[in-house]
């Protein structure tokens, strides 16, 4: 597996708090995701999930192990990133259950802000988002406000703002709760074709049982520990239809 471009986590800890009262929340995860690779991270509860994604996403800060993403080591027993700002704005895409669009920017000028806040120019970046409107198939709602698209288009749009500085990364939270059987098979057949098209590793946390059997390969965690399963892999059928 070519994970030295994806993702590779090796023993990585969490722990929150300190003495008596310390948590592990991760015990050593090791993990692999490859580039143009979507894999599914799944378990109960308080078992690990939000706290491993928060770390990917450098949002907090691990205790100790280390991460690689996209080829650069991020975390070794610390920070070996400066501004971590800059790697979660180009290096990371994220999807969340909500798609949290801007409310007063069109489909359009929602994905092309990521690359204008990354320092490209107006037009490359709106050409940038033109295309992946289009590779969407969401290109005819560029000029809609996000109060009039659909929650599939919503999600895709949100899609295509993830993709928007082209990151070897996207960690996907949720991103079919509220979403019906058909659009929820939609969002994550457009995570694999994207993920394919971009080189882009992806993971995807999930509880939405319509979804887990088109992962060709899971991590279960459980106790702050994960475990590599064998997915049905099965291939998702209309994966653009809204």
């Amino acid at each position: 597996m070519d994970s030295l471009k994806g993702i590779r986590i090796e023993g990585l800890r969490k722990r929150y708090g300190a003495g008596d009262t310390a948590v592990d929340a991760l015990k050593g995860v090791d993990m692999e995701v490859a580039p143009g690779e979507v894999v599914g991270l799944i378990g109960p509860s308080g078992s690990g999930k939000s706290t491993l994604l928060k770390c990917l996403g450098a949002v907090i800060e691990p205790t100790g192990g280390r991460m690689i993403l996209g080829g650069e080591p991020i975390y070794d027993d610390g920070w070996k990133i400066r501004d971590l700002r800059a790697l979660r704005r180009d290096s990371i895409g994220f999807v969340f259950q909500a798609p949290y669009l801007i409310p007063f920017l069109n489909a359009l000028d929602n994905v092309a802000l990521i690359p204008m806040l990354a320092g490209f120019s107006d037009g490359d970046s709106r050409r940038r988002a033109a295309e992946l409107l289009e590779a969407l198939d969401v290109s005819h709602r560029a000029d809609a406000m996000p109060s009039r698209l659909s929650g599939g288009e919503q999600q895709r749009v949100a899609i295509a703002r993830a993709l928007a500085n082209r990151p070897p990364v996207i960690l996907a939270d949720e991103p079919t709760a509220p979403l019906d059987s058909e659009r929820a098979l939609s969002v994550i057949g457009i995570l694999n074709s994207m993920a394919r098209q971009y080189e882009t590793a992806v993971i995807v946390v999930t509880h939405d049982e319509k979804i887990i059997p088109t992962f060709r390969r899971i991590y279960r965690i459980r106790d702050g520990r994960t475990v590599e399963e064998a997915g049905e892999g099965r291939l998702v059928q209309n994966m653009m239809e809204n």
